[in-house]
C-alpha cells in the first residue's frame, strides 16, 4: 500500500493524505481545523465537567481544551471520482478554513475532475463547500442526499426549530442541486463498490458509507465518532450537537462493534487528521488506533 503526503507551505499543516484500499485510491483532505475549549460540554453533555477532564488527563491530553478537525473524502473508485462531504467552504475562510479546493489542487484534483459529490448529512461544516461565488463548486458533479435527510431539512418542522439556521443554509446550497442528484436510503449503491449505511441519530437521516474494493473494506463514518478518546471510551456519554441523543448512542456503539469485530478501517470526519484508523476492543469500551499503522495492512 501507498502512502503520500503532502506539507503545504506552513510546515505544520499537512494538507492530504492518500493511500489505497483494494483497487480504490483514498484521498483524505483537511478542510481546516477550528482550536477551542472543551471537550466538555460538547462531549459528555450527560456528564460533569470534571468527569470529562478526568477521562481526557487520562489519556495524556488538556482537561479544558480540545481541537476539532474537518475532513472531507476523495474516492477515485473505478473512472469515477467521488468526493464525500465539502467543508466550509467560502464562509469558514476568514477562520483558516474551506481549504478543501486549495488542498484538491495541490493532491492534483480539480473540481471539475469530480463525478459525484455524496453528502453524508446537511449540517453546515458538510455542505459549506458546494457553492463558490454562487455557483457550483463542482460544475460537472452529481450528487448523491440522503432521502431522509433532506426531507428533514426542508420541512417545517426545521424551518421553524431551533436549527432554523441550519434549514435555510440546506434551502440554500442543496435544494437547487436536487435536480442533479439522487435520494438515497440504507442499502443503496452510489456506485457499485460504495454503499450507503444508515447511521441515525447526529441528525435525523445521516449516513455512513462503505467502501469494498478487492479484499479490503472501509467506512466513512461522518459524525458517528467526533472524538477520537470520548466517543470510543465512552460511546454511551451524550454530544450536544446530536439531535436524537439516544439514537446517535446506540449507533455509535453498534458501528464500534462492527468495526472492531471486523477489524474494518474507517474515516470519521471530526477526528485527528488524517483522520483514519481503527477500533479496538478494550474491555466495555473501545479505543481508536490511528491510521499510522492501520493503512498499512
Amino acid at each position: 500500500m501507498e502512502i503520500e503526503t503532502l506539507i503545504d507551505e506552513n510546515p505544520g499543516a499537512p494538507g492530504w493524505r492518500r493511500f489505497t484500499v483494494g483497487d480504490a485510491v483514498v484521498v483524505q483532505i483537511l478542510d481546516g481545523i477550528r482550536p477551542g475549549e472543551g471537550p466538555f460540554p460538547t462531549f459528555g453533555e450527560n456528564q460533569s465537567a470534571e468527569a470529562v477532564g478526568d477521562l481526557m488527563a487520562a489519556n495524556g491530553l488538556p482537561r479544558d481544551r480540545f481541537v476539532n478537525f474537518f475532513q472531507p473524502t476523495l474516492i477515485e473508485l473505478g473512472d469515477q471520482l467521488v468526493l464525500i462531504d465539502t467543508g466550509m467552504g467560502e464562509g469558514g475562510r476568514a477562520n483558516g478554513m474551506g481549504l478543501l479546493l486549495q488542498r484538491m489542487g495541490a493532491a492534483g484534483y480539480a473540481p471539475e475532475d469530480v463525478d459525484i459529490v455524496v453528502l453524508t448529512h446537511l449540517h453546515g461544516d458538510h455542505i459549506g463547500g458546494l457553492m463558490e461565488g454562487g455557483s457550483p463548486a463542482f460544475p460537472n458533479a452529481r450528487y448523491a442526499i440522503g432521502e431522509q435527510e433532506l426531507a428533514f431539512w426542508t420541512s417545517d418542522e426545521a424551518m421553524a426549530g431551533a436549527s432554523s439556521g441550519n434549514a435555510k443554509m440546506v434551502v440554500q446550497m442543496v435544494v437547487p442541486l436536487r435536480e442533479r442528484a439522487t435520494m438515497l436510503k440504507d442499502g443503496d449503491e452510489v456506485l457499485p463498490g460504495l454503499t450507503a449505511r444508515a447511521a441515525f441519530g447526529h441528525t435525523p437521516g445521516m449516513l455512513a458509507f462503505e467502501l469494498r474494493s478487492g479484499e479490503r473494506r472501509m467506512m466513512f463514518m461522518a459524525d458517528t465518532f467526533s472524538q477520537f478518546v470520548v466517543s470510543f471510551q465512552h460511546p454511551e456519554w451524550h454530544v450536544r450537537f446530536d439531535m436524537d441523543k439516544q439514537a446517535a448512542v446506540a449507533t455509535r456503539q453498534r458501528f464500534a462493534e462492527m468495526l472492531a469485530g471486523e477489524n474494518i478501517l474507517f474515516a470519521g470526519y471530526h477526528l485527528p487528521f488524517p483522520a483514519v484508523g481503527s477500533v479496538l476492543r478494550d474491555g466495555e469500551a473501545y479505543r481508536f488506533l490511528p491510521e499510522a499503522y492501520a493503512t498499512l495492512l
